[in-house]
Formats: structure tokens, C-alpha cells, sequence
């Protein structure tokens, strides 16, 4: 997922950057999303050594997974929790030493509870933002009551003028919402039919796949697209914008939210000690605050989250919702790989 409200302006750009860095502190290579070199996020780390790390970008899990699969070095990266199974069986990460990382024990226990991320050979995982995949629309041009249901996506009405992401699990999670799933750990084969006939339906109203916040903000600001699936980011970026926007998070089938943290590779070429403070900067109290205002996004420390006012939370549309909710928690990657197979074919008009 391209998690960022201080995204570069044209994709163009972005997909340059996937394959060059933000050259900084040279002993710390982080791979990660395009806009997550925002200082806010590791005020501690940029004290103790007077500037950010070196990061390297991309554009979406499975960009990330193919480039470190090919031999791309890095220290440690920011994918979101579905692909950490994918990490582990590919031997590429090796465990973070929770005892030198003492605000771990201050995430919330819901972001831990995965043998997937914590089992008897270490802590894999630490979890450190998270936040929605909902209905964007233009205020100007559709009405609350239109997209109450995700049948919107559907709608012939809105033909042409609807955008989804060009995202194996947000687009997924939507075609399993819409038709009746709330929980993707375990998908029968019926499921996955009714969802990808569902997604078919929905791709014959698709203007384009976006690739990143920016471009969706373009194609909403200019009216090309009314609706959309996207996150938080997204949305605040729009605002931002001037774009007439507005965040539905309880259609009447639900909605999604995810969560993504840092791995920590084997055999990495920087500073282990400097990693370290890395992760311990992102979750520094502050970090929760920087995240929230300039991301949109929730922080996975619980503590640090408390001391942030109800009202900003709603304002970044991360207070807690009362409706139906998919967690893009881990699943088979098995099934994961179907689905963006499926996919694939889909928006190839198969």
C-alpha cells in the first residue's frame, strides 16, 4: 500500500524514486514507502546522529518483496502485515531483539498476536501505523445516501468516473466486503468466485487503477473521478488540495483496515546499533503525533495514542468506527497469490 500524504506529485516521479534513494545517513538504509522520510516520524533517530537515514523507496508490497527477492540490500523495511509470511518463508528477515526496543511492550497486544510476527524464535515484526481503506467521494457530485452501500462501485450511473487501487489486497478486500466476507483468513472457494465476479462488475466502471495518493488527487480534483477506494491518506491529501472530499467509513458491508511495520533483514549492510534507534525513534510518543499529522494515520503504540485528543482523531478519520470491519491481517500467501493473479486478469478484461 503507498502509505503517505507527503507523496511526491506525479507518479512519474514516484516510480523513479522506487529505484534510487534519499541519500542521508549512509549506515542506515531503509526501504519504504515513498513519503516516509517525513523527520517527524524519527525525531530521536535524527538527535542522536544529525540526520535521517538513507531511504530507498516503493511503490507496493509486492514491488518491495520482487526487489529484495532480486538481491536489493537494505537494513530494515516497512511492509504491511499481510506480506511478513512472505518475508519470513523467502529467509530474508531475521528477528528484532525486543529487548532493546523498551516501547514495544507499549503496542497494543491486537498488532501482536500472530505466530506469524512473535513465536518461540523471536519477534519478526513490530507493528507501527495503521488506519482505513474506505469510500472517498466528491461532496459536489454524489450524496451521502449514494454511497452508503459499496454497490456504488457497481452503479452504472457512476460508469467511467470510479477509481480503485491498483492493489492486490485494498481491491480484494472490497470485492470480499461487497460480497458479504468480513474476515479473509479463510476464503472458500465459493467466496473467492463471488468476489471476483464482483470485482469484474466493478472493473467495467473503472476509470483507472491508481498508483498513489497524488494521482488520485489529480483525477478527483479535476472531477474525472468522483469515487474511489483509498485510505486516509488519501483523503487528506485531497483536502489539502482544495478537493470537495469526503471519507465514508461505514457503508452499510463495511470496510477495511491494515496495519504495516518494520522487518529487519539478515546479512544487512548497515549499522545494526543504528536500526535499533531507528525502530525506537518510530515509536517514540511523538512519532504517534507526527504520524497523525501528517499521514492521517494511527500509531500502533497504545500509550503514545492516549495522549491524542478524540477530535484529532476524527479528524484524521482513525477514531473508531461502530460497523463491519475487514482486518487485512496475514493470510495464506497461497491464497494471497491467487488473488493477485485473479487480479491481474481482471484488469487485463479477463
Amino acid at each position: 500500500m503507498t502509505r503517505a500524504t507527503t507523496f511526491l506529485t506525479s507518479t512519474a516521479i514516484t516510480l523513479a524514486l522506487s529505484t534510487a534513494a534519499f541519500a542521508a545517513d549512509a549506515e542506515l538504509t531503509v526501504f519504504d514507502w515513498a513519503g516516509f522520510e517525513n523527520q517527524a516520524l524519527i525525531e530521536g533517530y535524527v538527535a542522536k546522529h544529525g540526520d535521517v537515514p538513507t531511504y530507498s523507496f516503493f511503490g507496493d508490497d509486492d514491488e518491495a518483496f520482487q526487489k529484495v527477492s532480486s538481491g536489493f540490500k537494505a537494513d530494515v523495511a516497512h511492509p504491511c502485515a499481510q506480506m511478513v509470511q512472505k518475508y519470513r518463508d523467502a529467509g530474508l528477515i531475521e528477528p528484532w531483539d525486543v529487548a532493546k526496543i523498551p516501547n514495544y511492550a507499549e503496542i497494543g497486544e491486537r498488532f501482536k498476536n500472530s505466530k506469524i510476527f512473535a513465536d518461540d524464535t523471536g519477534v519478526w515484526y513490530i507493528p507501527t501505523d495503521y488506519a482505513y481503506t474506505a469510500i472517498a467521494y466528491n461532496t459536489d457530485q454524489v450524496t451521502a445516501d449514494q454511497v452508503a452501500s459499496l454497490q456504488v462501485f457497481t452503479d452504472p450511473a457512476f460508469a467511467g468516473r470510479i477509481s480503485l487501487p491498483d492493489n492486490t489486497d485494498d481491491t480484494w478486500s472490497l470485492a470480499l466486503l461487497a460480497t458479504g466476507v468480513s474476515d479473509w483468513t479463510n476464503v472458500s472457494e465459493e467466496q473467492f468466485q463471488a468476489a471476483a465476479a464482483w470485482l469484474r462488475q466493478a472493473h467495467a466502471n473503472v476509470r483507472t487503477y491508481w498508483a498513489d495518493p497524488s494521482e488520485l488527487t489529480q483525477l478527483m480534483k479535476t472531477g474525472e473521478v468522483v469515487i474511489s477506494w483509498t485510505w486516509n491518506d488519501g483523503v487528506a491529501t485531497m483536502k489539502r488540495e482544495g478537493v470537495p472530499v469526503a471519507f465514508q467509513r461505514t457503508p452499510k458491508e463495511g470496510v477495511a483496515n491494515w496495519f504495516c511495520g518494520y522487518v529487519n533483514f539478515k546479512d544487512a549492510p548497515g549499522s545494526e546499533e543504528k536500526a535499533y534507534d531507528f525502530i525506537n525513534a518510530w515509536l517514540d510518543h511523538d512519532s504517534a503525533k507526527g504520524l497523525l499529522e501528517n499521514f492521517g494515520y494511527a500509531h500502533s503504540n497504545d500509550v503514545a495514542m492516549k495522549d491524542i485528543s478524540l477530535d484529532a482523531l476524527k479528524e484524521g478519520n482513525v477514531d473508531p468506527i461502530d460497523g463491519i470491519v475487514l482486518s487485512q491481517t496475514p493470510i495464506d500467501p497461497a491464497m494471497r497469490d491467487r488473488m493477485t493473479q485473479e487480479f491481474e486478469m481482471i484488469k487485463s478484461g479477463f
